[in-house]
């Protein structure tokens, strides 16, 4: 703690115990305040064990040391045969910088406070920074009183402050229907880590919830885990993310970006406006990817570009980008525009918008194409938390500088343009244009049309388009395309 000039103290900052797993340690600000006293909380299964030896060995590569005391649980053999096929197991690590000791005997025959004795004296005898405590479910069995229970943690948050050593108790209490209801221990510690394995159907997902974190502010709500084989794996909520901070203002008057066809960019007064969000919405075979694979052939050095495809697999878009776009696959090839391709049905949504940004970053992109923008849809089993997650994704791309044009497929060609079901997309995005089929003397003619360009005067006539070797061509003329619609409009 420091003094102001004006004699106001002024509160340091608490240091951090980084866990090594980078998404954990942005949903806690930097990770857990050290010398804190932690329950990690789930059922078997969940991945308690993985996430605990996780910071274990995460804490031994910057050369200090940990001790991992388990009451009731594997064998360490097998539990270290289990963590040598995990990435981050290294076995020079053990029984140097993290020790593992067995103590169910011992509480056993000398209770909760022959444990304390021995875990104050191991601290000691091994340097310990981080200790692990695997089983409190077994020491609550041994706590006559829920009184001495009490007493048991209060004692470890003493012993964390004087051995400079952050604690982590692993248990699987206080699940199901007993999960609302207050614990003694919960009221105690410093923090309460809940891991959750949920099934859906056929499908089963993992999350966080970071329930309890004194001393410092951290993301709330759950988030996104796996279990890889490089560990444990979590997800940030896109939705709970901080804006960057460097991007928040806008330019009122915003530059605009050709969208690669001549006669798009003269209806829309000069293209798509600059860190703008624009939704092209279509029927299948109507031209959306052709439109939006222009847009990101005006990709450059310094203004990079990327696309997220969802379901044509990459070598059918490369095929499609150079009918055209026919200087797309080079721009591709010298690494202007990166490639994303999401094909699992199950994958994780917030995992694909992380990747996302985290290449955003590393390349400077400034030109996005998402090809299928409803393939986010397939990822998760909370189709009402959609609309949050595309406008949160969205803030982040803009606050970021990326102009985007994504694409999203209607099924129906030959509906009325008041009858399109524009609304559940109408939130996210900042500009609308839609692409049409109409049937006219037997043969279906394209259309387009703008629907809703922000902040901006736009052409509101429907114009007739045709795709070429070289792209799309929209028609001068918006006789043709208006009679085209009207017709289609009487015929049904």
């Amino acid at each position: 703690m420091t003094t102001r000039s004006d004699n106001t103290e002024i509160v340091a900052a608490p240091t951090r115990l980084q866990t090594g797993i980078a998404g954990l340690d942005t949903i806690l600000f930097g990770g857990f305040v050290s010398n804190g006293l932690y329950i990690v909380q789930g059922a078997p299964g969940a991945g308690k064990t993985i996430l605990s030896n996780q910071i274990c060995f995460a804490h031994a590569a910057q050369g200090r040391r940990a001790l991992y005391v388990t009451l009731l649980s594997e064998q360490h053999e097998k539990l270290l045969e289990n963590l040598s096929r995990l990435s981050f197991f290294d076995a020079a690590k053990v029984a140097h910088e993290i020790s593992y000791l067995s103590a169910f005997q011992l509480l056993e025959r000398d209770g909760l406070a022959g444990l304390l004795t021995l875990l104050r004296r191991e601290i000691v005898a091994h340097s310990a920074t981080l200790l692990i405590l695997d089983g409190l479910v077994a020491a609550e069995a041994y706590a006559t009183t829920e009184l001495e229970l009490k007493k048991f943690i209060h004692e470890l948050q003493i012993l964390a402050m004087a051995a400079d050593c952050t604690m982590f108790l692993l248990t699987s209490s206080g699940l199901g229907q007993d999960a609302a209801l207050p614990r003694p221990e919960h009221t105690m510690v410093d923090g309460l880590i809940a891991l959750y394995s949920n099934d859906h159907g056929w499908r089963t997902e993992r999350e966080v919830h970071i329930r309890k974190f004194r001393g410092s502010d951290h993301l709330a709500g759950r988030h996104a885990m796996s279990i890889t084989s490089d560990g444990i794996e979590i997800w940030p909520r896109i939705e709970a993310l901080p804006l960057p901070a460097s991007r928040q203002c806008r330019d009122p008057v915003p530059a605009r970006l050709s969208t690669g066809i001549a006669g798009l960019d003269a209806m829309m007064q000069g293209g798509y406006p600059e860190t703008s969000a624009s939704v092209v919405l279509g029927p299948a075979g109507a031209g959306k990817t052709t439109l939006a694979l222009q847009f990101l052939a005006g990709s450059t050095r310094a203004a990079p570009g990327l696309l997220l495809g969802f379901y044509e697999a990459p070598e059918q878009l490369l095929a499609q980008a150079a009918g055209v776009a026919p200087h797309l696959p080079g721009l591709m090839q010298d690494g202007v525009v990166g490639m994303q391709f999401h094909g699992a049905a199950e994958g994780l949504i917030d995992r694909v918008g992380h990747e996302l940004l985290d290449t955003i970053r590393a390349k400077n992109v400034r030109r996005l194409m998402i090809d299928g923008l409803l393939g986010f849809a397939a990822m998760t089993v909370q189709p009402d938390r959609l609309p949050q997650f595309y406008q949160a994704l969205t803030s982040q791309l803009r606050a970021l500088g990326v102009t985007t044009v994504s694409t999203a497929e209607v099924p129906d060609m030959a509906r009325p343009l008041a009858q399109m079901p524009l609304n559940q997309l109408t939130p996210v995005a900042e500009n609308l244009l839609l692409l049409r089929h109409v049937e006219r003397r037997g043969q279906l003619k394209r259309l387009v049309s703008v629907v809703k360009l922000r902040g901006s005067g736009f052409d509101p006539s429907v114009r007739r388009f045709t795709i070429a070797a070289g792209g799309i061509v929209v028609a001068d003329d918006a006789g043709t395309g208006e009679a085209n619609a009207a017709g289609s409009a009487a015929d049904s």
